[in-house]
Order: structure tokens, then C-alpha cells, then sequence
């Protein structure tokens, strides 16, 4: 690689050609044109003063950063300038006489990144700083940048390095010490992992004699190049400054290595400096946080330690990590993960999203029934027939706005399979994937086919050398291309055919169910959507009813599983309810008011509703609550009951075919569960009435799950 930064791209004397922000990127980016790293000079400004109107990137000390990816570059590029007079980059302390612009490719690989963001750290260091403004030729700045001027040795400790050694940390010898330098630091993308017999001291303990006040910090900016690792940087001094053990997690463009839970575990208190969401921000929670942007942990590191040291003595916390957990995209591939849980992950980030449509979709089309009657579905479009007055034409509209939300199933399981797998570049080959497999009748099992070998193409594609000339077009034209190619070769020609038929397959096996297989279906379904109450086995359960409905004529027995699935999802919530109410002594205060919502709960179909009493019980109410949803989801079946919505509990009541037997199959389901917890709480000694003596289960624990809608 040549080197990032050469004499050509210094400026000394920028006070010749500008006096602005705007001509001082101009005058800096027309040299990285004249050495052949940005293609586009307009092009290219523009990403920069996108970037700029994000948020200035003037910061203090006299050091102004513009920095931005950008599909105009052709490799990762510094140019640095001089300004005599100072220029204003929005810095709270005045302009700027230090100008770094930073341009990085649109597709710029790891470590390309660290080496970038190197440079971002050592900006913090006032040595360096003063070196350059001292230097007076072009060439022995840009040594000095990159790190080839070697250090008096009275200056060479690791706190007081002042060169960036870019070669050391794109691994190659400089003859300085590498486990030193904040370049290799960065390389490895390694977080400092506090050891020693204090490492599992718990957490909130604070300062005291036999260890210091530890923090743990998350740091982010919405380039991620420069802000996120000179805000750690700062942090990291403050906090030598202060006899503060301090520990980073950069989350920055070059991806990111989480921090050991053991290391947060012992942590006293948390920071956060981001300016865009911070990933996987569950694992902090339950300690004391101070949250702010990113430039509040370069201006004032020592203010935020203050802070949250403050808030650690108060003992005020954040909620609890299930409040606050991500999405499954931004949960998935934690570390130390097996294939099998990131397997099911990206499987459940598709369905996550792909519930919306289900819900918005199958409720449209059940309206539009109700209101248009069953021959709705054969209404010629409104496009050519729509009567403002007529109830018809209403229900044609709804049943038809219903269809095309329908149309997205498939293609969004798909997409966010693949999403999961492999973020953005992911979606483009996903979602086409999951088209075709509509196109050719392959349906649920084609979106499920289709998104993993859309991520697994795509990650493939990543792993490939690529030359710099195409790094900058490989996100918006080659990942695209290729991987939307493959997966539609492989759909259409290779697995499309077997897989529709196997799909075909299905569905004949569902319409053939009749009788006693009908009602042993019935009972299996109720067991699964009671055994994790929400969980993956739940999701498998909804998530193969909701496929059966997920057309604009569904058969009548997919219409009888899904009713099965639902009103096996309604038992859990409504006999705890029921229970509370009936035998109140049996469970604690806290127990008895979550009850009470339990009733709502239930009667919306949130089966999560039931968490709370299971996380302070399993070992009687999840028994109890699969007796109770395999009874329900049997009479269902046996009671010929259909339901055309994937969601909606007893408010779609008046949508369900037999509907009263429905309403039947629900309440002996809720009387077993009921039943089953009353006796098996019988069994033990009653909780006082008015005093909580199990876990306080008004707000779920770390572990346990948040509820959502089914």
C-alpha cells in the first residue's frame, strides 16, 4: 500500500488559498486529486460538507477534522494543512490552525480504518500537536504523521508517544514498540481487559481502598472514523488523570470488539459518548450511565468521569437490559455465540420484521371480509371500481391493501435474514431472493432458502481481495450485482424447483388434515406456543401459521391452524390472570398487580404477558401453561374454528368461523392452566399477602424477556 500521506498532500501555508472551512477542504481535496486518490473533486465535497452538517467537526486545541466516506475515493487518504490565521470548524474555543481532511473509500476494509482512526487518537496528544505546528517542511510533516521520525528517548513512553507509527499498525516493523503505540492498540481492535483478583469485584461497589472506581465507555460517531477514537483517547488520559480505570469499546467503522462481560460486570459505572445508537447497549445496563455526544468526551473527559462517579454514589442505575435490548440484527453474533444460536438469530431478525406486515396485512384482509362479505376476494380492483358511498367498495379496499402488504411477507423474511447475516449489503440479494420465491410458488421455505444463501454469498463477496480502484463502487454496485445474480441463478435453476415442490407438498399434508391428526396438530401447536411464552418455539409456532394465510384465498385448514395458534397464545396471560384473582394468597403483591394487566394481555394475544410468572416460577406455571394451550389448540382444531387474522385476540372474535366454540376451546384452556398453577402453588408454602417474598417481577430481570406482541 502506498503511504497514506506524502509531502504532496501537506499544505504549510494554507492562509494562501483559504480562509473558510469550505476552501480549506476545497484546497486539501484538489492535492488528493492531483495524486490520483479522489476521482470526483466535486463529488467528493459534497460527501464532505455532508458530513460537516452532521455536526462541526472544529474541535479544541486548534484542530479542525472534516473527514467522510465517500465512493469518490480510491483509497484511505490524509492531507494535512497549516493555517497561520486560524479557520473556523466550529471548535467552542476559536478556529483552527491544524487541518486534517480525511477521506476514506465507501468500501474500505478494516484495517485500512485502524490506521485512520490512529490518527484520530493521537490528535489528543499535546506533543504531537506541537510537533506539527513547530515543523516547517512538508516532508517532515508527513513523516511526522506517519510515524517515521523516531522519538528522543526521555519522550518514548507509552503516554507520551507522539508518532503515528501507520506502518507498525498495518504490520510493518518500525523499529518502535509496538504494544505501546495507540496504532496497534487499534489494530487489534482489542479492548483493554482489566485482570488481577479485582476483575470480578461487583458492580456499583465504588471507589474505595483496595481498588480504583472503574468505568466502562462506549464510544461512536456517525462516520466512525475520527471522533469515535479520539473521544476514547480522551477518556482513556481523564482517566489516568483522575486514578480512574477506564475501558473503551470503540464502535467505529472498523467494526468492533466487545468488551469482556466480566470486565463490565466489575465496572462502577458506564459512559456513553455516541452520536449515532449504541450497539448492543443492553449489556450496561443496571449501572450507573451518564449518556452524551461524542465531542462531550474529547472537550471535557474529566467532567463525564466526575459525573458518573457522582451517579454511582447516589446509586442511581439504568434500566434493565431487557428494556433496553436491540433489535435481533444488532444482537446477532455476540461473541462466543455457537452456529446454532446465530442460526437461529438471523432466522428470528427475519421474522421480526416480517410480524408487521403479517399483522398489518392479515388484519387489513379480515376487515375487508367483514365488511365486503367472503366474496370480497373476487371484487374487481378499485382502481377501475371504488363508490365512495358503497360498503363494498370499502371492503375491496382494505381486503386489497390488505394483499399487496401481504405480497411483502416473503421477501422482508428474506431480506432480514440476510440482514442479519451480513447487514445492508445483505438486503439487495435477500429481497431478491425472496421474490423469485413467490415468482416460482417456493413461498415460506423459498424466503427461508433464499436469505441464507443471500448472507452467505454476501459474506463470501466480503472475504475476497479487492482491488482499491473497486473498493469505493463494491457497497451501491459490485456486492449488489454479484450477490443478486447468484442468488437468482440459484433460486431459478438449482434449488427453486425442489423446494416449491416440497412447499406444494406442505400445504397438500395441511388441506388432507382431518379428525384425530387435526387435533394431535392442534395440541402440538399449543404446546409450542406455551413453552417459551414468546420465545424461539413460540415463534416457530405463529410463524408456520401465519405462512398458511399468508395468500389472498388461504385453505380452510390454514385458516385452522392459525386460529389454533392464537388462541393457544391467549392461555398463559389469561390464567394467571384468572389465577391471581381466584387465589390471590398464592401469590406475592407484585405477582397480583401484574396479574391485573395480564388480563389485557392475554385478551390481545401477548402471550408474554404470562413472563413475569414464569421467570419467578418455571417449574409450575410453564407446565401448567402447556396443559392449558395443547387442550386449547386441540378443541380448536376439533371445533373447525378459523381465523383469516394473524393477530388481534378477542377484538377479531367476530372474524372467526364458530365462533362461540372458539370462545370454548379458550376458557377450558385458561380453567386447565388455572387449575394446574392453583394446585401445584397449593403444594408449597403460600407467599404472605402483602408483602413481595419472590423476585420482584414488576420489571423483568437481565435475563429475562421483555414482553412483546406474539
Amino acid at each position: 500500500m502506498s503511504d497514506m500521506i506524502t509531502a504532496e498532500l501537506v499544505d504549510l501555508d494554507l492562509d494562501r488559498s483559504a480562509d473558510t472551512k469550505e476552501a480549506a477542504a476545497r484546497a486539501l481535496a484538489e492535492r488528493m486529486v492531483a495524486v490520483g486518490r479522489v476521482t470526483d473533486l466535486e463529488g467528493f465535497l459534497a460527501d464532505v460538507a455532508a458530513r460537516e452538517a452532521q455536526m462541526p467537526t472544529g474541535l479544541d486545541g486548534g484542530i479542525g477534522i472534516p473527514h467522510c466516506r465517500s465512493a469518490h475515493v480510491t483509497e484511505p487518504t490524509l492531507a494535512f494543512g497549516r493555517s497561520a490565521a486560524g479557520i473556523d470548524f466550529g471548535a467552542a474555543d476559536g478556529p483552527a490552525d491544524l487541518i486534517f481532511l480525511i477521506a476514506a473509500p465507501a468500501g474500505a476494509d478494516d484495517a485500512h480504518l485502524t490506521i485512520l482512526s490512529s490518527l484520530a487518537r493521537q490528535l489528543m496528544n499535546a506533543d504531537f500537536t506541537t510537533a506539527l505546528r513547530a515543523v516547517d517542511e512538508a516532508v517532515a510533516a508527513a513523516a511526522l504523521i506517519r510515524g517515521d521520525e523516531p522519538r528522543p528517548a526521555e519522550d518514548s513512553g507509552p503516554e507520551n508517544s507522539v508518532a503515528v507509527p501507520v506502518a507498525a499498525s498495518a504490520g510493518t516493523a518500525t523499529g518502535t514498540d509496538e504494544a505501546e503505540t495507540p496504532a496497534r492498540h487499534e489494530a487489534e481492535t482489542a479492548p483493554v481487559v482489566a485482570t488481577g483478583k479485582d476483575a470480578e469485584a461487583p458492580a456499583g461497589s465504588g471507589a474505595g481502598a483496595e481498588r480504583p472506581f472503574r468505568v466502562v465507555a462506549v464510544t461512536s460517531c456517525p462516520t466512525g472514523i475520527a471522533h469515535t477514537y479520539m473521544a476514547a483517547e480522551s477518556l482513556e488520559n481523564a482517566g489516568r488523570e483522575a486514578g480512574v480505570e477506564v475501558v473503551v469499546e470503540t464502535q467505529g467503522s472498523a467494526g468492533f470488539t466487545r468488551l469482556d462481560p466480566a470486565v463490565i460486570a466489575a465496572a462502577d459505572g458506564v459512559i456513553f459518548a455516541h452520536d449515532v445508537p449504541v450497539r448492543e447497549k443492553e449489556r450496561f445496563a443496571g449501572k450507573p450511565t451518564v449518556d452524551t455526544g461524542v465531542k462531550a468526551a474529547i472537550n471535557r473527559p474529566g467532567d463525564l468521569i466526575t459525573e458518573v462517579r457522582g451517579k454511582a454514589e447516589r446509586g442511581e442505575v439504568t434500566g434493565t437490559a431487557a428494556a433496553s435490548a436491540g433489535t435481533p440484527v444488532e444482537r446477532a453474533g455476540a461473541g462466543g455465540e455457537g452456529y446454532g444460536t446465530k442460526l437461529r438469530t438471523w432466522l428470528m431478525s427475519g421474522v421480526s420484521y416480517m410480524v408487521p406486515f403479517v399483522a398489518a396485512g392479515g388484519l387489513l384482509i379480515a376487515l375487508g371480509f367483514a365488511i365486503g362479505g367472503y366474496e370480497i376476494n373476487k371484487a374487481p380492483s378499485v382502481m377501475d371500481h371504488f363508490v365512495w358511498t358503497q360498503a363494498d367498495s370499502w371492503g375491496a379496499l382494505l381486503f386489497q391493501i390488505g394483499g399487496v402488504a401481504f405480497g411483502f411477507l416473503v421477501p422482508v423474511l428474506a431480506g432480514y435474514i440476510a440482514y442479519g447475516m451480513a447487514d445492508r449489503p445483505g438486503l439487495v440479494p435477500g429481497f431478491v431472493g425472496g421474490a423469485i420465491s413467490l415468482t416460482i410458488n417456493a413461498g415460506f421455505l423459498g424466503g427461508l432458502a433464499a436469505g441464507l444463501i443471500a448472507g452467505a454469498v454476501v459474506i463470501a463477496i466480503q472475504k475476497a481481495r479487492i482491488p482499491a480502484a473497486l473498493r469505493g463502487i463494491m457497497p451501491v454496485v459490485v456486492i449488489p450485482l454479484i450477490s443478486a445474480a447468484v442468488v437468482g441463478f440459484l433460486m431459478f435453476v438449482v434449488i427453486g424447483k425442489p423446494i416449491a415442490e416440497a412447499q406444494k407438498a406442505m400445504t397438500d399434508w395441511l388441506n388432507g388434515l382431518t379428525g384425530t391428526n387435526a387435533v394431535l396438530l392442534g395440541a402440538l401447536l399449543g404446546l409450542m406456543m406455551c413453552f417459551d411464552l414468546g420465545g424461539p418455539v413460540n415463534k416457530v409456532a405463529y410463524t408456520f401459521a401465519t405462512a398458511g394465510i399468508a395468500v389472498a384465498s388461504p385453505s380452510d385448514s390454514a385458516m385452522k391452524i392459525m386460529a389454533a395458534v392464537m388462541a393457544a397464545g391467549m392461555v398463559p396471560p389469561l390464567a394467571m390472570a384468572l389465577a391471581t384473582t381466584v387465589r390471590g394468597k398464592l401469590f406475592n403483591r407484585t405477582e397480583r398487580e401484574n396479574g391485573k394487566a395480564a388480563w389485557v394481555l392475554g385478551a390481545s394475544f401477548i402471550t408474554e404477558g404470562a413472563i413475569p410468572f414464569a421467570a419467578a416460577d418455571p417449574l409450575r406455571v410453564i407446565p401448567a401453561s402447556m396443559a392449558g394451550g395443547a387442550v386449547t389448540g386441540a378443541l380448536s382444531m376439533a371445533f373447525d374454528a378459523t381465523l383469516r387474522a394473524p393477530h388481534g385476540g378477542i377484538f377479531v372474535v367476530p372474524l372467526i368461523g364458530n365462533p362461540l366454540l372458539y370462545l370454548v376451546a379458550i376458557a377450558a384452556g385458561v380453567g386447565v392452566t388455572t387449575a394446574l398453577v392453583i394446585v401445584l402453588k397449593g403444594l408449597r408454602r403460600p407467599a404472605p399477602a402483602d408483602t413481595a417474598t419472590g423476585p420482584d417481577t414488576s420489571v423483568p430481570s437481565p435475563e429475562r424477556k421483555q414482553p412483546v406482541a406474539a
